[in-house]
């Protein structure tokens, strides 16, 4: 019950500083779980994803919540260490790069992958040289992280 009234308080707040600034739409979207984002969304925000994750490189910001699409560039090798990894480049529309890291030990593999396929993501973004690795594309079975997805082929992976 704490939880959820926390959860409305913080919602209000954003509420209420989006009603002030509108324009604030894009940064909210960015730090709140999907499904409250989705109380804030214009096209205009949807839209600036690739601006965010822009933002978040030239930043080097991490630990950012950052929901976005991009066309696979390169399929890499799974991560073994520790707990195993989906591994995969994917090209933004800005024409950025980013690594996503898809825990499979939590959540489906990504079967068919291959170069030229779309994913949208929402996860969490962790700055690097290169552009940037998105991980937390999986539910947290501790309950304790936002959890991510990805979408591909229809499908939603978590």
């Amino acid at each position: 019950m704490k939880k959820v009234i926390i959860t409305a308080l913080v919602l209000a707040a954003l509420y209420s500083v989006y009603q002030k600034n509108p324009g604030i739409a894009s940064e909210i979207i960015a730090i709140v779980p999907a499904e409250w984002a989705e109380k804030f969304k214009t096209t205009s925000a949807t839209s600036n994803s690739d601006d965010i994750l822009a933002k978040a490189f030239q930043q080097r910001r991490s630990d950012v919540q950052v929901r976005g699409s991009g066309i696979v560039i390169k399929v890499l090798p799974d991560d073994t260490k520790g707990s195993q990894h989906q591994r995969f480049i994917i090209k933004l529309a800005s024409g950025q790069t980013v690594l996503i890291a898809h825990n499979i030990d939590l959540a489906p593999r990504l079967g068919g992958l291959a170069a030229g396929d779309r994913v949208e993501f929402y996860g969490e973004y962790e700055w690097n040289s290169q552009g940037g690795v998105v991980h937390w594309t999986h539910r947290d079975p501790a309950g304790r992280h936002i959890d991510g997805w990805l979408q591909y082929r229809g499908r939603q992976y978590q």
